[in-house]
């Protein structure tokens, strides 16, 4: 069992940046793959990145790649996602989340299954990119 808790939401302006943080707890011990999605009002859980336990391995989604960085530091057990130049259309929850699997099964998975891919999740921290 892995225990995510979110934070560095909050309320930005557009052509804001913003560092999102998923801190892990739990077992910790074991290898997991990271990932952070996120979920407009109204729509459906999106992917947005994932990165692999070593950290060397990532995986972006499409639209996502240029302005998302996603990072990890496994001494603090905390995954990072970097927003640059957001957008209203960026305000949505932000999810982490962890999945036991190795790596290339993790992001098979992602992409055939979205967001039923992981195992593990935080409650998320709101982001609010007003114009």
């Amino acid at each position: 069992q892995v225990l995510l808790v979110e934070s560095g939401g909050g309320s930005v302006q557009a052509g804001d940046s913003l560092r999102l943080s998923c801190a892990a707890s739990g077992r910790t011990d074991s290898l997991y793959a990271m990932a952070w999605f996120r979920q407009a009002p109204g729509k459906e859980r999106e992917f947005i990145a994932a990165i692999s336990w070593s950290g060397s391995g990532t995986y972006f989604a499409d639209s996502m790649k240029g302005r998302f960085t996603v990072s990890r530091n496994n001494d603090e057990n905390t995954v990072y996602l970097h927003m640059d130049n957001l957008t209203p259309e960026d305000t949505a929850v932000y999810y982490c989340a962890a999945d036991p699997n190795p790596w290339s099964q993790v992001v098979a998975e992602i992409q055939f299954r979205g967001a039923n891919a992981m195992d593990f999740w935080g409650k998320g921290t709101l982001v609010t990119v007003s114009s």
